[in-house]
């Protein structure tokens, strides 16, 4: 009588960065998904759900980095008064959006601890 082996197969996580670099070789011309799949030890469905999350931009490294910022402001002159110093302005807003992410508007008169909160749990 042979005895039956049960086979337990371990689920491994994985990176971002791994999941962006296997998706992106299901991307390349000729290629397959099943074929991808297979040589890294997994099924297809699930390389389909992480293709989908790399399309809508939700495959991205949370760490601090460098971001692009732009700035559509005039600049403050030397010999004017500092930020603090200034009354507030009647208008204006900043926009940050951080793909697949965040999307956060700050309007005008925002109270300063709650957009340091918010901004400071983008860190975490």
């Amino acid at each position: 009588m042979h005895e039956t082996q049960e086979v337990r197969r371990v689920r491994r996580w994985r990176t971002i960065s791994e999941k962006r670099r296997i998706v992106e070789l299901t991307l390349e011309p000729g290629a397959s998904v099943a074929e991808v799949a297979r040589a890294h030890g997994m099924n297809a469905n699930q390389v389909f759900k992480w293709r989908r999350a790399y399309e809508r931009g939700e495959l991205i490294e949370r760490c601090a980095a460098l971001l692009p910022v732009t700035v559509s402001a005039v600049a403050q002159s030397p010999s004017e008064p500092s930020m603090e110093q200034q009354a507030p302005i009647a208008g204006g807003s900043v926009h940050i959006e951080i793909p697949g992410v965040a999307t956060i508007s700050i309007e005008s008169g925002a109270d300063c601890s709650v957009v340091r909160q918010v901004l400071e749990s983008l860190r975490k």
